[in-house]
């Protein structure tokens, strides 16, 4: 059967043609722990869905054949394909859920079921041509896809605010931006037409809206809408709108009048976007623990003493004094490389923090990355064998 792109915002309450093309027997790709439960508990019963949150437990139950659709994120299904108790070459459908952050992670995974039959769910398809191409070559496009007449990529419709809330604290999040926006006559969109009364004094979207939608959304008199996200969701919410982050009032309460400066360097920070890279580090966090304590805790590990601190050195996000070594990476520009893509992988495999980065200098065969000295080696061993855009790197210093 032919492949198929669903062209439809990240969220598995707007996939519902997803499950219509999927057969009995399926495995859903997903990015990360929270996306793979969303979509076991969304599946009609009769499917038998089961989402991976252990690798022993998913493993038991394929053995005994328990499973009718599988969700879970690319790195639980790789190492369930590795221990040999997921058979891909015995799947008849894959889903790919929303792989624009992670598509180039999914190559080694994809080539166990080459016969598959793929259904991509992406907010994006144009950014995902060469993944297409490589996986799901010529599909059937069902939707709209984010271009103009010309062909060009539609930009933000409007501003809008939001809020990163883990989907199970989604009710109490909608009572917490509520009393953060001091609403006397909210209106909750929950899906559905959309209908904002005369007298709206707020709009909170508790499900992510499409463009159209948010278009609708900030055309009310009403002021900017709220949007409740997770944090896998965000860039996709950055395509369509303007974006201001809301802090809500359970966090601001906690800091009264403490470290004014720090909370104004943080908003113009967070102003400045492009901490998707970091979102993917906190995700499952998110899962567990309020975003807002989770902050909390790294700002905590952050002025704790450390032993470099103790002796003189600079700490591990200050500018390194004895300037930057210098690390070749053999990925550039022909793998479609960016400077983006290496900050990623050293921050989320490489364990550097984004200050002990500087310069990345991609060229057409490799990259020059310039990390922090106490953090050259750390950087080389960790990034063997780390896959950027689909191919596995080597790392080593610059030979001189």
């Amino acid at each position: 059967m032919r492949h198929v792109v669903l062209v439809t915002p990240p969220a598995v309450e707007r996939a519902g043609k997803a499950w219509e093309l999927m057969d009995a027997h399926a495995v859903i790709v997903c990015a990360d722990h929270e996306q793979a439960m969303l979509w076991a508990d969304a599946a009609p019963a009769e499917l038998r869905a089961h989402a991976v949150t252990g690798l022993a437990r998913a493993a038991a139950l394929l053995k005994e054949g328990r499973v009718g659709i599988l969700a879970g994120s690319h790195a639980d299904l790789a190492r369930l394909v590795t221990q040999a108790a997921l058979k891909l070459e015995t799947i008849d459908t894959i889903v790919v859920a929303w792989p624009e952050s992670f598509a180039a992670e999914l190559d080694p995974l994809l080539a166990e079921a080459p016969n598959a039959r793929r259904i991509v769910l992406s907010w994006n398809p144009p950014a995902l041509d060469a993944f297409l191409e490589r996986h799901a070559r010529r599909p059937e496009i069902i939707g709209n896809l984010p271009l103009d007449p010309d062909g060009r990529p539609l930009g933000p419709v409007g501003s809008a605010r939001y809020a990163v809330i883990p989907a199970t604290r989604r009710a109490a999040a909608v009572r917490e931006v509520l009393d953060t926006l001091r609403a006397v006559r909210p209106y909750l969109w929950t899906g559905g037409p959309i209908a904002v009364p005369a007298d709206a004094d707020a709009i909170l979207a508790a499900t992510l809206p499409s463009r159209d939608e948010m278009q609708a959304l900030v055309g009310s008199h009403a002021g900017q809408p709220v949007v409740l996200a997770l944090a896998a969701q965000i860039p996709y919410l950055r395509a369509i709108a303007a974006l201001t982050p809301l802090p809500l009032t359970a966090a601001t309460d906690r800091a009264q009048d403490r470290n004014a400066a720090l909370r104004v360097q943080i908003t113009a920070r967070l102003a400045e976007g492009d901490v998707d890279a970091e979102l993917a580090v906190l995700a499952p966090l998110f899962e567990e623990h309020d975003p807002a304590l989770v902050a909390g805790a790294l700002l905590a590990i952050n002025r704790q003493p450390s032993a470099a601190a103790d002796s003189h050195q600079p700490s591990a996000v200050s500018q390194p004094e004895g300037g930057w070594v210098r690390v070749f990476v053999s990925v550039g520009r022909k793998d479609q490389a960016s400077a983006k893509d290496l900050v990623g992988a050293l921050i989320k495999e490489a364990g550097l923090q984004k200050g002990q980065i500087g310069k990345i200098d991609v060229r057409e065969t490799f990259s020059l990355v310039d990390v922090a000295p106490a953090v050259a080696e750390q950087a080389v061993r960790r990034m063997a064998g780390v896959s950027v855009r689909g191919r596995r790197v080597t790392a080593r210093p610059e030979r001189t």
